[in-house]
């Protein structure tokens, strides 16, 4: 038995990447990363709280704020003005390292995480 094989002319307007649809793999990393990350605001706040962070009722709803904002923005990813946004979110976290610094902590963390996503973004959908 012989197989039959067809060559494959490579498509002109194919991506280098390979994915089937670019956009909506990008689109899933950055609302991916930012459901983790307000996973991770919200589980924050009882162990700063417990580890000696003097947390009150405004630093905590800073937190919730940003976490309610991040979910917000993965939603929003098919516009290009919530990639700006949620750049931003991260430069907001950083800003709350004034209210406790394991929050800013987790800003550098997530603001290196964000710059990866940007990067991706910028190295497939070009």
């Amino acid at each position: 038995m012989t197989a039959e094989r067809e060559t494959v002319e490579p498509d002109e307007d194919a991506r280098p990447s390979g994915l089937r649809n670019p956009v909506r793999a990008v689109r899933g990393l950055g609302a991916g990363t930012l459901v983790i990350e307000m996973l991770v605001l919200l589980l924050a706040i009882q162990p700063i709280r417990l580890v000696g962070g003097d947390l009150n009722g405004t630093a905590i709803g800073v937190i919730v704020a940003l976490a309610v904002f991040a979910v917000v923005l993965s939603g929003l990813l098919a516009r290009s003005w919530a990639w700006h946004a949620a750049t931003a979110l991260q430069g907001l976290l950083l800003l709350s390292s004034f209210l406790h610094w394991s929050l800013g902590v987790l800003g550098v963390i997530f603001a290196l995480v964000w710059v990866y996503v940007l990067h991706v973004r910028r190295t497939i959908l070009g």
